[in-house]
């Protein structure tokens, strides 16, 4: 995934980049609640086995715990900080890697 850096003002009339929510704005589908990003995706049983697999294996390259929970047909992600932190780059790209898993997975089938 590449994101485009923008440049915005900060409170101080400086300049600071704001990747991160470039970056968001590229994947789709997924939903920014406070310091958290979550997705929901219709997957049956076979195709959630298959992702949860797939976002193991990324999470922990990039040292991260998502939560992911099998709810009436949907599978439901949430990556966010466990401290006050808010979102970092790695959870931003654990869900880029999650898309593209995701797409995988739907091919596959």
């Amino acid at each position: 995934m590449r994101a485009r850096w923008s440049k915005q003002r900060d409170r101080g009339g400086g300049r600071r980049d704001d990747y991160l929510s470039d970056a968001l704005t590229l994947l789709v589908g997924w939903i920014q609640e406070g310091r958290e990003i979550r997705r929901t995706l219709r997957l049956d049983d076979a195709q959630h086995a298959a992702l949860t697999e797939r976002i193991k294996v990324a999470a922990d390259t990039l040292q991260l715990r998502p939560e992911i929970r099998r709810l009436d047909g949907h599978t439901q992600i949430r990556l966010g900080a466990a401290d006050d932190a808010g979102l970092t780059a790695g959870e931003v790209t654990l869900a880029a890697r999650i898309e593209d898993a995701y797409r995988a997975v739907l091919g596959a089938s």
